[in-house]
């Protein structure tokens, strides 16, 4: 029944590229066809429609409607992925042995509509309206150094002392100005500039400029409580934290969201947010 119910499926969406959309989906020269960038995209939205199906109708052939199919795509940060997700990633497929997941971990802003993500993890500020916004946790912010950098440029004591240090400067587009060192008084937040040889636009090559001993960052525990747990790096004037990084995730507003795409969702929020609270409650 299944692969008789495609067949038309499938019949449609050929006819319908060849009918309207031909030009722009398909490249062809005398000896191939290969689909273009925009056909790429059709194909595999096609065949996200065709899990969809396949989905539907395994709901009501076994019993408790458990099979979960078809590819579900994520954008997350570098260090989520790889310290928090990817590691708990075998005991979901191997609950759902025919899901397909495919993970994007960068740290630049994708637009998930346009590329074609199922869902996004995103530390810091949300903007986009136009997405529905579930809040995970609250990161909790550390200021740390290198022993290195300490040892040369001595220990601050107080924030008037960083006027005589370096900071390791984060900012999502190059060229674009950093905040500067960001700390919580009374409630309120306070931005103190200062000066650093070094600006980043990746929290990996962050990190990894804080470890080389080029100054002082700002960065969510999550990312670096290993590193303070082997000295590797030391925490900076801990009474004035940056502000608490929010973690979201976002997915596009649909009537209808394929059950793989929520069970995905809910199995990584809560992998996210447990993670995050074994490490608030250690630190």
């Amino acid at each position: 029944m299944r692969s008789a119910s495609r067949k038309p499926a499938r019949r449609w969406l050929f006819s319908n590229s060849k009918a309207s959309s031909a030009p722009r989906l398909l490249h062809r020269t005398t000896r191939r066809v290969q689909l273009t960038q925009d056909g790429q995209a059709y194909y595999e939205r096609c065949k996200d429609l065709l899990a969809d199906v396949d989905e539907l109708q395994s709901m009501f052939q076994q019993p408790g409607g458990e099979a979960l199919r078809g590819r579900v795509r994520i954008d997350m940060s570098t260090g989520i992925a790889r310290r928090v997700v990817l590691p708990q990633l075998p005991e979901l497929l191997q609950r759902h042995p025919r899901l397909e997941i495919e993970i994007s971990s960068t740290d630049r802003r994708v637009d998930l509509v346009r590329e074609g993500f199922d869902c996004v993890v995103r530390v810091g500020t949300v903007s986009e309206p136009s997405l529905v916004a579930r809040p995970l946790r609250q990161l909790r912010m550390v200021n740390c150094a290198s022993p290195g950098y300490l040892a040369r440029a001595g220990q601050p004591q107080s924030v008037q002392d960083l006027a005589h240090h370096h900071l390791i400067h984060y900012v999502t587009t190059l060229g674009a100005k950093s905040g500067g060192f960001e700390y919580l008084h009374e409630g309120e937040t306070v931005r103190q500039p200062m000066a650093g040889p070094i600006t980043v636009n990746g929290a990996e090559a962050y990190q990894a400029a804080c470890l080389a001993g080029l100054g002082i960052v700002q960065a969510p525990l999550i990312g670096v409580h290993a590193h303070l747990e082997r000295g590797t790096l030391v925490q900076v004037l801990p009474d004035h934290p940056a502000p608490p990084m929010a973690l979201t995730l976002l997915y596009a507003h649909r009537r209808h969201l394929p059950r793989r795409v929520r069970v995905v969702m809910d199995w990584m929020a809560q992998v996210i947010e447990a993670h995050v609270a074994r490490i608030d409650a250690f630190a």
